[in-house]
């Protein structure tokens, strides 16, 4: 990621027409939300300068310091606007403390996206000079097309077999566009059917209607036709070994909101709450596992698999004494077989399909899932979850309490 040096920032800083920087004397009232909407506008980077954008923090509009003091606090606070799932896809940006005119400013620098377009609370923001504002038609279409050159993750690849009546349009109109877009965007929207699909990603453009990866995954009709292995296979074993007994099993597949869905039932099905009325004056219940843990470990199976040269599907292997669940495809990025499920150490392999697994309400924000699980592991008086990694397999395991 490139880091200006203090020259570069003071041109910027001094340039009041540029569509690369935008200015903030504090970060109170409205300004963090308007924030926001210069992180998406410079990640869509509308005028294909391929160069990064700059939000002061501490500036007057005309590029004077206002005295602000920058501390750990408001740092934190500007990361999290990264983090917090309201900007997708996420941005690739970094937060740092700067000296310039002798004074303190906060830097965030945002790097151009290479998926756009990225949206903000359901809408497309965009910068030419100094206007910022949210995309018309054509200007989404450019932004499209921008994608179209872009390296891209395999998460948009096209599926060459695949044809645009592959993908539910009762899905895609019902349920995801109504929690993609913002309501009033919905309503002024006069773009077409493949136009729609185009700006979600979930085919390749307007003109080429092939359906992605993504589009298969999260509103295909059978996606397990076209991506054999984007199953969960369950198993209910009656015993602590793989041998033993199995009692349930079942194969469940679809697009990712049925899917998800059905192995949450299957799982809710086998976890039985134990009611003690003997040890205390007040009943106590308790389940084996807690629900958001277990929720939160196969929801990052899902998001943080491979789906690219692989036919294994994701596994939940339910023994009397633990559960494994195991997701193809071994830790990426910045994400090691040392530091896995170290907190704010996070990566992703499927940027995109993140973005639809929060806009369906899976996820909650961004980096912060093992975390949650190990919370409720803890609370729930179950031993920490056990992770062992290769460069082929994450193997999550959740023990009963004791």
């Amino acid at each position: 990621m490139k880091r200006y040096s203090d020259l570069e920032l003071l041109e910027l800083l001094d340039s009041l027409e540029s569509d690369r920087v935008e200015r903030k004397k504090n970060f109170k009232d409205d300004v963090p939300k308007k924030a926001r909407q210069a992180v998406c506008a410079f990640a869509n980077d509308l005028p294909n300068h391929n160069e990064p954008g700059v939000l002061f923090i501490g500036a007057d509009d005309n590029g004077e310091p206002s005295g602000l003091r920058v501390t750990d606090k408001l740092l934190l606070s500007l990361a999290d606007m990264k983090t917090d799932g309201n900007t997708l896809p996420l941005p690739v940006l970094s937060v740092e403390k700067r000296i310039l005119k002798g004074s303190e400013m906060a830097v965030v620098t945002v790097m151009p996206s290479e998926m756009p377009p990225v949206k903000y609370e359901g809408r497309i923001w965009v910068r030419t000079g100094p206007r910022r504002s949210t995309a018309n038609e054509q200007e989404e279409r450019i932004l499209i097309e921008k994608r179209r050159y872009k390296n891209l993750p395999f998460d948009i690849y096209p599926v060459p077999s695949a044809k645009i009546t592959d993908l539910s349009k009762t899905i895609f109109e019902n349920e995801s566009l109504p929690l993609a877009f913002a309501a009033d965007v919905l309503e002024e929207n006069t773009r077409s059917f493949e136009e729609r699909l185009a700006s979600c990603k979930m085919i390749v453009s307007p003109n080429d209607t092939t359906p992605t990866v993504l589009g298969l995954l999260s509103i295909g009709k059978t996606p397990q036709d076209f991506i054999p292995g984007a199953y969960i296979q369950f198993l209910r074993i009656d015993g602590n070994e793989l041998a033993d007994p199995v009692i349930d099993e079942e194969n469940i597949g679809g697009a990712f909101v049925e899917m998800l869905r059905r192995a949450n039932e299957k799982m809710k099905a086998h976890n039985m709450t134990a009611i003690d009325i003997t040890s205390a004056a007040i009943h106590q219940v308790a389940m084996p596992f807690p629900t958001a843990a277990l929720q939160q470990i196969l929801y990052n199976a899902v998001l943080h698999r491979t789906y690219e040269s692989t036919n294994a599907p994701v596994r939940v292997y339910w023994f009397n004494d633990r559960i494994e669940i195991n997701s193809p495809g071994g830790p990426y990025g910045n994400v090691t077989s040392e530091n896995f499920g170290k907190p704010g150490i996070t990566d992703y392999r499927n940027p995109n399909i993140a973005d639809v697994l929060k806009t369906f309400g899976f996820i909650q924000a961004f980096g912060r899932g093992i975390a949650t699980a190990q919370r409720e592991m803890a609370k729930n008086g179950n031993p920490e979850i056990e992770f062992e990694t290769n460069q082929s397999v994450v193997i999550c395991t959740l023990r009963g309490r004791a």
